[in-house]
Formats: C-alpha cells, sequence, structure tokens
C-alpha cells in the first residue's frame, strides 16, 4: 500500500497538493505542510516540477483564501462567529486579539499561515473591514508564496534524508500506511478533546441578559466588561451602553481601580463566551469575587431588545492595507 501511496505523489503530485492545501485553507484539519515537503523532495529528483508545486499550492490558497474574503465582505462578523463555532481549535475566536491590526493591518496576511489559528481567520476578516480585492490578492499571494515556498524547499534540500523516510515507509507497507491514518485520526482527536476540555473548564454561572437589565434598573450598578478584541470592534461597533473595553490581555489593568467586591459582568461575542469565560477565570484568579459572563454575548443582549450604544468611530482599511479612521 505505501508502494502504491508513494507512486501516487509522483504521478500525480500537483493534483494532490493542490487538493490538500485547498481543503486544509478551507478550514479541514487535515495538514498540508507534509505533503508540500514529500513534492519538494520528489522535485529535487526530477519526479516533479519544483515552480509547478509551488504554483499550485498558492492557487490552492488564493481559491480557498478569497472565498473566506468574499464571504466576510459579504456577511462580516457573522463569518467570525461561524468560524469559532466550527473550528476545531477553541481559541479561533479569542486569537483575533493577536492579529494587531492597528500594526500589522492588511500586511497580516503575510503571516497569517504561520500562526495557527490565524490562517483561516485572517481572510473574512480583513474582507470585512473592507481591503480592496487587488490588494488582498496581492498581500495573501505573497503570504501564500512565501508559506509554501518555505515547505516545498525545506524537501527539496533535505530531499535524501526524505528518500530515506519514503523508502522506510514502503519496506513497511500497509503497516506504515495504517500507521499514518491513525496518526491523523489521533490528531484530530485530539483537537476535539481541547476543545471539549476547554469548553467544560470554562462552565460557570452565567447571567442572562434579563437579570443583567434588571440588575441595571434596580440600581446595582454591576461593571460591565467588553472583552472583545480590537478587530472585532472594528467589524461590530455595537456595545453594552456604559461598557468598559479591555481584552484579554489588559483585562486585569483595566480594571485596578474597580474594588474587588464590585459585580462584574464580562461578555464577549465568542460562541459559548470563550472570551468572556477565560477572562472572568482570570479576573477570580487575581481575587474579583463576583465576577460571572453573559450568557449568549453582545448578541443576546441585542436580539433581547436591550438597548446598545455605537463606538464613535468608522474604521475602514484602505486599499494599501491601512486602516482609516473618521469621527
Amino acid at each position: 500500500m505505501a508502494h502504491e501511496i508513494i507512486a501516487l505523489i509522483a504521478q500525480y503530485g500537483l493534483l494532490l497538493v493542490f487538493l490538500n492545501v485547498l481543503v486544509e485553507q478551507a478550514g479541514v484539519p487535515v495538514p498540508a505542510v507534509p505533503t508540500m515537503i514529500v513534492a519538494g523532495a520528489l522535485a529535487a529528483n526530477g519526479r516533479l516540477a519544483l515552480a509547478g508545486v509551488v504554483l499550485a499550492a498558492v492557487l490552492a490558497c488564493l481559491i480557498s483564501d478569497l472565498a473566506w474574503y468574499w464571504a466576510g465582505r459579504r456577511f462580516g462578523a457573522g463569518v467570525m462567529r461561524t468560524l469559532c463555532r466550527i473550528s476545531l481549535s477553541p481559541d479561533s475566536c479569542v486569537k483575533q486579539s493577536e492579529l494587531r491590526f492597528q500594526r500589522w493591518r492588511g500586511r497580516v496576511l503575510l503571516i497569517a499561515k504561520f500562526v495557527p489559528g490565524l490562517s483561516t481567520v485572517a481572510p473574512p476578516l480583513v474582507g470585512a473591514m473592507g481591503l480592496r480585492t487587488g490588494s488582498f490578492v496581492l498581500l495573501d499571494g505573497l503570504g501564500s508564496m512565501l508559506w509554501a515556498g518555505l515547505a516545498v524547499g525545506l524537501g527539496y534540500v533535505f530531499s535524501a534524508q526524505i528518500d530515506v523516510l519514503l523508502a522506510a515507509l514502503a519496506s513497511a507497507g500497509t503497516v506504515a500506511f495504517e500507521l499514518v491514518l491513525v496518526l491523523l485520526a489521533l490528531y484530530i482527536a485530539a483537537k476535539w478533546w481541547q476543545r471539549r476540555r476547554l469548553l467544560v473548564a470554562l462552565r460557570m454561572a452565567r447571567i442572562t441578559v434579563d437579570e443583567l437589565n434588571q440588575s441595571i434598573v434596580g440600581g446595582q450598578d454591576p461593571v460591565v466588561v467588553d472583552v472583545r478584541s480590537q478587530a472585532a470592534r472594528l467589524l461590530d461597533t455595537r456595545i453594552i451602553p456604559g461598557a468598559l473595553l479591555a481584552d484579554l490581555e489588559s483585562v486585569g489593568n483595566a480594571l485596578h481601580d474597580v474594588p474587588s467586591d464590585r459585580e462584574l459582568v464580562i461578555y464577549c461575542s465568542c460562541p459559548n463566551e470563550v472570551s468572556a469565560a477565560s477572562a472572568a477565570k482570570l479576573l477570580m484568579a487575581i481575587g474579583y469575587r463576583n465576577v460571572r459572563p453573559l450568557l449568549g454575548g453582545l448578541d443576546a443582549w441585542d436580539a433581547a431588545g436591550y438597548s446598545v450604544a455605537r463606538l464613535p468611530a468608522d474604521t475602514s482599511v484602505t486599499g494599501d492595507g491601512s486602516l482609516h479612521m473618521t469621527a
């Protein structure tokens, strides 16, 4: 069986590289880097065209990323919530805080494929922020070429060592092939279990939107904290009136003047309130005693018909990938 798989890679290498990269960039947890490394080794031996392998990978990236980009332009923040729901990485929505668009802006696409959890999130995010299609294709194409070129280049440079590995796999026959399938299944299962464990660990007493509204109306004066990332606020300018703005990295500093016995209500826009629950755990760890995530987050508050405010700035991404803000 391993002989047949290696023969297929040699014969249909470009197609396999294209399909593997396409589905991985679409969000399916099927790693494409090993395939590109093997294809690079085959290119070093003259069995595949080196430029063809890189081109196939870059083309697959652009097709998949353009689909996410247009989804972001069309559906905005809704796409980000969908990515959080379907991702095997439970912190995918939390990782939006790592985008640092104030610093990287549209150029985040140049490094997105090297950062776990960012590769699928970045295209719809910059699409929702209004990055022009031409600029997106240029930046995403360059980032994809860097990523694919590195993987294929590693296979090309270390082709001798990879040939030894492939020969060993071929000699091992069906057992080696079955082992690879088992390892892939274990990887997917581990990611699923990681997500499951985090959501179970973050289960804590939530406050409903009705309870929060009653607390506000009743004069209990809870401190409401918005812990969405800056990128998320650029996509969705709604906030609960009077909410403090913070993020996971600075929420403790943002509340340093708030007494530890005050009631704190934390909200985000992630499914399962992942960011809010993470912030709540952090605040309890530093001494705050009455902290609860808002069940359903900002969307539940708005859907219940309670008042929302809007952030005062209209922020978009210009054609060169820089942020443009107007008061």
